[in-house]
């Protein structure tokens, strides 16, 4: 993957992704083509999972009253 893939943020991976599905819905790329097309799409898909995950995990945590990071649970009554 080139480096200017790492570098662009999540919506500009998700534009590129959309791109590609385009691109690969038309039925008019020849197939080493489109095999290199899906490839990089299976790439930034990969990115963009990381992305989420690492925003779900900052965003699940909270701080403690002793100024440490803990997971944030909601207790169930």
């Amino acid at each position: 993957m080139a480096k200017e893939e790492k570098e662009l943020n999540f919506e500009e991976n998700i534009k590129k992704l959309e791109t590609i599905v385009k691109e690969l819905e038309t039925g008019e790329i020849p197939l080493d083509d489109a095999i290199n097309k899906f490839t990089e799409a299976c790439k930034i898909a990969e990115i963009c999972d990381k992305k989420l995950k690492n925003a779900t995990n900052s965003i699940n945590k909270i701080l403690g009253t002793d100024g440490e990071l803990k997971d944030f649970e909601i207790e169930e009554s």
